[in-house]
């Protein structure tokens, strides 16, 4: 196993789940789960949008990343991630922009091995900070997200400029 996959056993009736990066022959599969991700957001993405999205994930000089999960060789779940400077700290900073797992396997440890892979590579690679947001009513991802640590206080401001 290279230092980009992380293998992690969600139930002991369950195969085991591999996280990895995103290839190119992984786009069709992502563009299934990224519609249900901005359904359940009930927002509409541009089609222009989501292929520059996806032309970024693919481009290695671009700060963002998707990994995958996949269990029993089907992607079941991604995390993106834009990996950016800080005025913190000396190290980078990571922001999980969009998580997602399919409906169909939800509660079987997908997202945890998401989230927990980012957390493995950042301590290995010296970034000093993963964070996130959910909608307030997201309760049965913010149980999840609690499990790695309490919500913060502060208040998300957005301006749409464009």
């Amino acid at each position: 196993m290279s230092g980009t996959e992380q293998k992690s056993e969600a139930a002991s009736s369950q195969a085991p789940i591999c996280v990895r990066d995103a290839t190119a022959g992984d786009e069709a599969r992502w563009r299934v789960l990224w519609a249900g991700y901005t359904a359940f957001y009930e927002t509409d993405v541009p089609a222009d949008v989501t292929a520059h999205t996806w032309a970024r994930i693919l481009d290695p000089a671009s700060p963002i990343s998707c990994r995958l999960a996949e269990r029993e060789g089907r992607v079941a779940g991604f995390a993106v991630s834009v990996l950016h400077p800080g005025t913190w700290g000396h190290g980078p900073r990571c922001y999980l922009e969009d998580l997602f797992v399919d409906p169909k396997v939800r509660g079987g440890g997908v997202g945890r091995a998401l989230i927990q892979d980012l957390i493995t590579r950042g301590r290995a690679e010296g970034w000093i900070e993963l964070y996130w947001q959910t909608k307030a009513s997201n309760t049965v991802a913010r149980r999840l997200y609690d499990s790695f640590t309490p919500a913060d206080e502060f208040v998300r401001y957005c301006v749409q400029l464009a």
